[in-house]
């Protein structure tokens, strides 16, 4: 059973910049596509975007498509989401999870990590 582990939140001011990274101490994180995910105050989790196990593939949610970029680097078991150009509305817990596949954001999670907090806000 993978134990996700995401790092990287933290308060930012509109307009800057995070990465949030995501891994998994058991070293299996390479077979599968990893999603991030994003849960704001009073609101759904929606899928965010997501990599297929060998980063051929990637996928965007529209509200951050041109701001958010996903990759992963499979020697150091670690799945990136570096966030650009951020907004107020892009403040939520960020969750990493492992997904049978990208076909889609929002369906064919396995497992989920337990969330890093990031909050834009001046």
């Amino acid at each position: 059973q993978l134990q996700l582990v995401e790092s990287g939140g933290g308060l930012v001011q509109p307009g800057g910049s995070l990465r949030l990274s995501c891994t998994d101490s058991g070293f299996t994180l390479n077979y599968y596509a990893i999603g991030w995910f994003r849960q704001a105050p009073g609101k759904e989790r929606e899928g965010v975007s997501c990599i297929s196990p060998w980063g051929s593939s990637t996928n965007y949610a529209d509200s951050v498509k041109g701001r958010f970029i996903i990759s992963r680097d499979n020697a150091k078991n670690t799945v990136y989401l570096q966030m650009n150009s951020l907004k107020p509305d892009d403040t939520a817990v960020y969750y990493c999870a492992a997904k049978s596949s990208c076909t889609t954001l929002a369906t064919g999670v396995i497992y989920w990590g337990k969330g890093t907090l990031v909050t834009v806000s001046s």
